[in-house]
This record gives structure tokens, sequence and C-alpha cells, in this order.
């Protein structure tokens, strides 16, 4: 039986925990915050309570966790990798994997980044969307682990392509969003009844399934329970600026984007479905 060690139990972590016990994956879990294992520890994963120890008793390690630098710091403490492979499955920009693999390089171990497209749903059905980088040989090893999670797992390029494929798509998804908003509100606006706009749009070239997804949130202003947040969406566009800076790309379009999103920083939005930045298209009124 394949052992995994799983660090970081957020929303997808914990979908992914449960999705590899349900496979009868034997299961090692860890946290900075215990509390959040504990319905993975009563469903039968194992606690791991020393980082060091983790490559002497897991014959793989996946991290879900915030951000790169994050990730960084919690394979530094695993020590020795022995020739462990570490399978990042977290969202980082495109120099921070390659800085990741550089140190498991460095800390005698192997690295395969395997960011997803998909959540908590997804990830319980095993149906998420893998866009892996790295070796090709360690990719085709990793593949039984890998097709518990999704169907078809691609392996898009070398270390820094997948990360760089998982940004083009959140892109997609900040970007999408902010112009569906914008549409509904006019329309709205306009006195067009929502459902002929949407009789439109629907058989249109224009129209994509997330406008559907997050139609009646946005009508309702229901945001909670949220597969990911406003607060991480923020983060992944603003490393996705990064990365468009660097391959000297025009950004200016998104960098309002960026602008509308920091207005919900250190608000309730924040920790709400990301198509909360519905409620950032309206102009706030002058008194208030």
């Amino acid at each position: 039986m394949t052992r995994i060690a799983l660090l970081g139990t957020g929303l997808l972590g914990a979908a992914v925990g449960h999705r590899l016990l349900a496979e009868e994956i034997e299961l090692g879990v860890w946290n900075r915050n215990p509390e959040r294992c504990q319905e993975l520890l009563n469903a039968g994963a194992a606690w791991i309570n020393d980082l060091k120890e983790v490559t002497e008793n897991w014959d793989g390690v996946i991290t879900v966790l915030r951000d790169g630098p994050v990730t960084r710091q919690v394979v530094a403490a695993l020590g020795d990798l022995r020739g462990c492979c570490i399978i990042p499955m977290g969202t980082m920009g495109v120099s921070e994997i390659r800085a990741l693999d550089l140190q498991v390089q460095q800390q005698n171990g192997r690295c395969l980044e395997a960011p997803v497209l998909g959540s908590k749903p997804q990830a319980i059905s095993g149906t998420l969307l893998v866009m892996a980088g790295g070796d090709p040989e360690l990719f085709e090893q990793q593949q039984p682990l890998l097709k518990l999670l999704a169907e078809q797992p691609l392996l898009v390029g070398p270390i820094g392509s997948g990360a760089a494929t998982k940004l083009a798509l959140n892109q997609l998804i900040a970007s999408l969003t902010h112009a569906f908003s914008l549409s509904l509100r006019l329309v709205q606006q306009a006195g067009v009844p929502v459902e002929t706009f949407m009789s439109i749009l629907r058989p249109s070239a224009l129209y994509a399934p997330t406008f559907d997804k997050k139609l009646q949130r946005m009508l309702d202003g229901h945001y909670a329970d949220p597969n990911f947040s406003t607060a991480l969406l923020r983060k992944d566009l603003r490393l996705f600026l990064e990365e468009a800076a660097a391959a000297e790309l025009q950004t200016q379009g998104l960098q309002g984007l960026d602008t509308l999103l920091e207005q919900s920083s250190g608000r309730e939005l924040d920790a709400l479905d990301y198509c909360a930045l519905h409620e950032l298209t309206l102009q706030p009124s002058p008194n208030g």
C-alpha cells in the first residue's frame, strides 16, 4: 500500500486527503493548526508529529499550502529528503516553483509540480484537472497517484510550466468574473430582465459556463461557503501580474482589476467566494 504524507489540510488539501483515504491510500497529515486535520484523522489518517521524520515513514509527499514561501519553509523543515518525491499542488509563481525545485534537489529529493484546476467537489470525485511540470520519467512514476485525483493528468512541460498554466487559468477566472459582473450590473440598471440577457448570452460564442455557475450567488448576494476565496483570487492575480511583467507583457487592463480587488483586503469579502467581487463593481454611494 502506498503511504503518502499530506502537508496542508485547508479546503483543497482536506478534500484531496478524503479522496486518497477513499482510494485506500495510507495517509499521514500535517497542518500548522492541528484542528484542521481532525476530520481526516477521524476518517483514518495518521497525524504527523515531526516533519523531520516524514521521509522515513512515508513514500511520497503532497503539499497543498497557501503560497510559495510557506511551501519552501515547510519543505525545508523535512530535512534530508532521501530521494523522496515532493508534489506541490498549491498555486505559486513560476520563479517560486523553480526555487522550490532547486531547494528540493539540494535536500536530496525530486520535485514534480502538480497544480490543479478545480476545488473540493472535483477533488472528492477524483476529477481535478492536473497540470504537471517536471521530468517526464518522474511524471510517469507518479501517474498512479495522480490518477486517483484526476482522470487524465497532463504533463505540460518542465518545472515552471505547470505554474504558468495555472496562473493563466486563474487570470481567466478573475477576468471573466469581473467582466460578467459589469455586464450584469449594466443590464439590470437599464431595466433588462436578467433572464432575457442570459437567453441571448447562453447560445452565443461569448458564453462561459462559469457565468451560470455564479449568477444566482451574484443576484442573491450570497457568497458564503466558498470553494475559492476572494483573497486567494487576489493573490493569484498578483502572481500572474508579476510573471506577466517578467515576460514583458502589457497588463494595464488587469492592473485595474487588481486595484479593485484590493478594496476587499481586510474586509469580510476576503473570506467569501471570489464572485463577491460583484459587490465591488458597483460604485459606492457619494453619501456612503
